[in-house]
């Protein structure tokens, strides 16, 4: 693990990631995505070109920077009184924010970053800890609760591909689904569009 991935910036680490972050927002939401250039977002950030190539390597890695940014949670997982309403719940929320357009391309950005630098491996971080959160606060109330692994195996991969790969095919039935299955609910598959 790079010393860029083991711990958060501090100083004026942050304020030149934070200014490098916020020029990455506004050029794209400005000129696009595709005008994006390292010196342009330099400019823009008050840094020097090198300052970024030193920091991020190229576009394709700072793109991935802000994008793991943008996966973090806001805040905790909502309480719904259940593990079975929480996870229901969060997963629904989930698949609805990860497949938007916007959520696809930041999924695109975060992978297309160096797998060294960790970027991937800190959004299922965030997942991870959103569940761990549940499964806490049910283990609380005396429900029975699966491993983050196993949640993580059963509930989030699968809603990955989808999002991925078959985003037409999200519902909430789907995500419902996923839920009952880690939970031991069995049911009958789903219809089958074609």
């Amino acid at each position: 693990m790079s010393p860029r991935a083991a711990a958060r910036p501090g100083g004026r680490s942050a304020r030149v990631q934070q200014s490098v972050h916020q020029a990455v927002r506004d050029l794209e939401e400005e000129l696009g995505r595709d005008a994006l250039t390292v010196p342009l977002v330099a400019a823009r950030a008050g840094v020097t070109p090198s300052t970024v190539y030193r920091r991020w390597g190229d576009l394709r890695e700072l793109l991935s920077d802000v994008a793991v940014e943008r996966l973090r949670p806001d805040g905790a997982p909502a309480d719904h009184g259940s593990l079975r309403a929480d996870l229901e719940a969060w997963a629904e929320q989930f698949a609805e924010e990860m497949s938007s357009p916007a959520g696809r391309a930041y999924i695109r950005d975060v992978l297309l970053g160096d797998p060294e630098q960790g970027n991937a491996a800190h959004c299922s971080d965030y997942a991870a800890e959103q569940l761990k959160a549940i499964g806490v606060r049910a283990a609380g109330r005396g429900e029975a609760v699966p491993d983050v692994e196993t949640l993580l195996d059963v509930v989030v991969s699968p809603l990955m591909y989808r999002i991925l790969f078959r985003p037409s095919d999200l519902s909430a039935a789907y995500t419902d689904r996923l839920v009952d299955a880690v939970l031991g609910r069995s049911h009958p598959p789903l219809p089958v569009k074609s």
